[in-house]
């Protein structure tokens, strides 16, 4: 079981999740380059900001597991400042009706906790059930801050590096464009010359 939790600490498959420094141990041996530091749990983006580890600025963010109602799920990822109107998005995506994800079936397909997710939580998501979407105003950043499977951690990575790996892993990013001073979005295949 979870220490924070009464969720069995599995995957959907029955294995156990990949851990933070497996994972660091991973991104080292790619050659991706991933400072990362250690600092008090942080669960909201509030906690974030108020115990901020990073410069600020683009490439800290949010991320969103969500789910219909006929159980598909996706990770969209943006900007932490970032406005989402979850009923726009699911009718651009055509989703139908979006919810949040539970604790259990966030530990079952990403194998983490709340306050821990992140694109790197895809390498655990072996099944490829989950849908990677990214703003794309992130991917025009040239770094991105993010939790490696815990969230007593953060990770900087080149957004580049970010989205090659997770494309690696078969969850190729998805690019959402929110329109400045709408909440309309649409979306475009990731493409490798598609940011900076």
């Amino acid at each position: 079981m979870n220490a924070c939790t009464d969720v069995p600490d599995r995957l959907i498959d029955g294995s156990r999740p990949k851990r933070s420094d497996a994972l660091l141990d991973e991104l080292a041996s790619l050659g991706i380059n991933a400072p990362t530091t250690e600092h008090a749990p942080m669960f909201t983006v509030e906690d974030s900001k108020t115990l901020r580890v990073t410069p600020g600025g683009q490439g800290d963010i949010k991320n969103l597991f969500l789910r219909n109602q006929k159980g598909r799920m996706w990770l969209v990822s943006c900007h932490e400042d970032r406005n989402v109107d979850l009923k726009v998005l699911a009718k651009a995506l055509g989703a139908g009706r979006f919810s949040f994800a539970s604790e259990t079936r966030l530990m079952q397909y990403l194998g983490v906790t709340p306050g821990a997710v992140s694109p790197l939580a895809l390498v655990n998501d072996k099944t490829g059930a989950v849908q990677f979407m990214v703003d794309r105003a992130l991917t025009q950043t040239e770094v991105i801050y993010l939790h490696p499977l815990i969230n007593t951690r953060t990770t900087t990575m080149a957004t580049s590096d970010l989205l090659a790996y997770c494309a690696a892993i078969a969850h190729q990013a998805k690019i959402i464009t929110f329109e400045e001073g709408s909440v309309h979005c649409k979306l475009t295949e990731h493409d490798e010359t598609d940011h900076a």
